[in-house]
């Protein structure tokens, strides 16, 4: 169960039953959307269940999207490529948060580090890592606002790491010393089903981990729309230290 500020109305439905979100929906003008599947089938029915009570969508998207390319780089973006299609051509006012690598990923590392000091995963290009919270910030000036129709913002923090500096301020912040070690895709692979995680996920972020170009984008708009500037990945580590010890 998440945990939600006191007052907090629950209401429960299915992205996969459209028909389980009438209910949640009742009296609600603005949805901040999650897509969790890997693909947008079922998505337009979603949609036009949104549609036929808010007024206005924000979507969580990724900055990997290239509006230019006809095919994205990896499945991943190409799913999010192809739900701001869907949302554009929804009816609904729309939102697009398209989030760098959000910090929260590494608690994926969280058992290896556990259990010694040495974290291993195929290697992914640098990117400016961004902290959650920021992303929910954001999140809460643009769905309370009628200001940001039609606008697609680019997150990001202020700046540019690669895993194995990540690794390393985790080991910072924890008090003792961990290092990455790439390792090659297959044995990503095996590990990753070994941990029981569904083959079409594994494929699909090791797609991205095979093709995902380097980027030193950094962006000011965290920044620009909450008025305090982004927070460092360092910060993230520390406020997430007990999670690795």
């Amino acid at each position: 169960m998440a945990r939600l500020p006191e007052g907090v109305e629950v209401a429960e439905g299915d992205l996969s039953v459209p028909e389980t979100l009438e209910r949640a929906l009742t009296g609600i003008e603005t949805v901040f959307l999650v897509w969790p599947f890997l693909t947008s089938n079922g998505a337009s029915a979603i949609l036009a269940t949104i549609a036929s009570a808010a007024r206005h969508l924000v979507y969580l998207s990724s900055s990997g999207v290239n509006e230019d390319a006809e095919r994205q780089t990896d499945p991943i973006n190409q799913l999010h490529a192809d739900m701001e299609s869907l949302i554009e051509a929804s009816g609904l006012e729309w939102t697009i948060l398209r989030a760098n690598t959000i910090a929260s990923n590494a608690l994926g590392w969280a058992g290896q580090i556990r259990d010694g000091g040495v974290v291993r995963g195929p290697g992914i290009a640098p990117t400016a890592v961004i902290h959650q919270r920021d992303v929910a910030a954001v999140a809460v000036r643009v769905l309370t606002s009628d200001k940001h129709a039609s606008a697609k913002y680019v997150l990001t923090g202020p700046q540019v790491l690669s895993r194995a500096e990540q690794v390393r301020m985790i080991g910072e912040a924890i008090g003792r010393p961990l290092r990455f070690e790439r390792v090659p895709v297959q044995v990503a692979r095996e590990q990753m089903l070994a941990d029981g995680r569904p083959p079409a996920l594994v494929e699909a972020l090791l797609a991205s981990a095979e093709t995902r170009p380097h980027s030193d984008l950094i962006t000011s708009t965290v920044e620009e729309i909450t008025g305090a500037a982004a927070r460092t990945f360092r910060e993230w580590t520390v406020d997430h230290a007990d999670d690795f010890r």
